[in-house]
C-alpha cells in the first residue's frame, strides 16, 4: 500500500457519506419544490408593539399571499431577542420556523453580553432585510441648542447628558463613537427602553437622546421633541431637515438600526430564494412603503440571500470591533 492510499474501511466510510449525501440532495430539492405546504412561523423576540412587530405585521398580509400560506408571528420577548434567536437557530431548517430581528440582537448583542450562544453569520441563513430605521439625536424643548452643530459645540464646552435604551445596544456604542470623535464630555445615561429615555428627555432630565427614529418619530412629528441630527450616510425622507453627522463635520457616525429576517442555518437555498422573492416583494408594494413611511421606517432589501448575508457579515465585524475598541458591556 502506497503512503497515499487509503485503507478500505476508510474507503467504504467515504462512499457512504457521498451516497448520503446523494441521497440528501434530492431530498431537499423536493422539500424545496413543495414549499410552502402549511404555515410559516415567524418569531419576534420582543413584545406587540414594537418597531421589530410592527414590521413583521406591515408585511405578513402581502406575505402570506405571495406565498399561499398563512404566516404566524409568534412574540417571545426576552434577554433582548436573543433568547428567541437562540430558539430558532436551534429550529429545524425547513423554512418554517423564521427570525425576524434587528441589529442589536443580531450583530451587537452578540460582542457585548457573554451569555449569547449563538454567532450569527455562523447559525444563520441570512434572507433579506425588510427596513431600516436611522439613530437620531433628539432634544427636548429645555436644551439650548438648536441645531446639531450647536449640539456638538456644547459638547466640546461642557458635559452633555446623551440617554440610550440601555448598556450594550446600539444607541449606546453610537455613543461611544460620538465621545470618540466628538469629546468625552459626552456622558452616557443608559434607560430601560427608547420609551422612559425619551420621556426624561422631554422633561429635560438629560440633554438629548440616541434612539431609533421610528421609537420617536412621533414626538418628533409632534414638536415633543426635536431631531438635530440623523446618523445616516445621507439624509432620510423621513426627515428630511435633519442633517447627517458628516454634514456636521463629524464623519463616519452611522448608526442604522436595520430589520431583517433570517432561517436556521442549514435551510436548502432553493426556499431560501422562494422567501427572499417574497419578502422583496412584500417590502417593496407601494402599500408596504406606505405603512413604513407612518412609523418611521423606509424600505431595505438585499438583492439576494447571499447579498444579505454579506451584509450581516460586514455589519458584525464592525460591531465587534466598536465593542472591542469601547469595551462596552452589557453585562455590567
Amino acid at each position: 500500500m502506497s503512503e497515499h492510499a487509503l485503507p478500505r474501511r476508510s474507503l467504504l466510510r467515504a462512499a457512504g457519506v457521498a451516497t448520503a449525501a446523494g441521497l440528501a440532495l434530492p431530498a431537499a430539492g423536493a422539500a424545496a419544490q413543495g414549499y410552502p405546504n402549511r404555515p410559516v412561523r415567524l418569531v419576534i423576540g420582543y413584545p406587540p408593539g414594537g418597531s421589530n412587530d410592527v414590521t413583521a405585521r406591515i408585511v405578513q398580509p402581502r406575505l402570506a399571499e405571495l406565498l399561499g400560506q398563512p404566516i404566524v408571528i409568534e412574540n417571545r420577548p426576552g434577554a433582548n431577542a436573543t433568547l428567541a434567536a437562540d430558539q430558532v437557530a436551534r429550529a429545524a431548517p425547513d423554512g418554517y420556523t423564521l427570525f425576524l430581528a434587528s441589529s442589536s440582537p443580531l450583530v451587537i448583542a452578540p460582542h457585548t453580553s457573554a451569555h449569547v450562544p449563538y454567532e450569527t453569520p455562523r447559525d444563520f441563513a441570512a434572507i433579506t432585510a425588510l427596513a431600516a430605521t436611522p439613530s437620531v439625536l433628539a432634544v427636548g424643548p429645555a436644551t439650548r441648542a438648536r441645531t446639531l452643530e450647536e449640539f456638538l459645540a456644547q459638547a466640546r464646552r461642557e458635559q452633555v447628558n446623551v440617554a440610550s435604551s440601555g448598556s450594550g445596544g446600539l444607541a449606546h456604542l453610537a455613543i461611544e463613537i460620538l465621545r470618540r470623535e466628538v469629546s468625552q464630555n459626552i456622558v452616557h445615561v443608559p434607560y430601560r427602553g427608547g420609551g422612559p429615555a425619551a420621556t426624561d428627555t422631554m422633561a429635560g432630565n438629560v440633554h438629548g437622546v440616541i434612539v431609533d427614529l421610528a421609537a420617536v418619530f412621533g414626538p418628533i412629528r409632534d414638536g415633543k421633541l426635536r431631531g438635530l441630527g440623523v446618523m445616516s450616510e445621507r439624509r432620510t425622507s423621513l426627515l428630511p431637515d435633519a442633517p447627517t453627522f458628516t454634514e456636521a463635520g463629524v464623519p463616519g457616525v452611522v448608526a442604522v438600526n436595520w430589520i431583517a429576517v433570517l432561517a436556521p442555518r442549514g435551510t436548502p437555498q432553493p426556499i431560501l430564494a422562494r422567501l427572499h422573492g417574497a419578502l422583496s416583494q412584500a417590502a417593496d408594494a407601494p402599500e408596504t412603503r406606505e405603512r413604513f413611511a407612518a412609523v418611521g421606517l423606509e424600505p431595505m432589501t438585499h438583492a439576494s440571500p447571499d447579498a444579505a448575508h454579506a451584509f450581516i457579515r460586514s455589519e458584525w465585524d464592525r460591531w465587534g470591533g466598536v465593542a472591542r475598541a469601547s469595551g462596552v458591556r452589557a453585562d455590567g
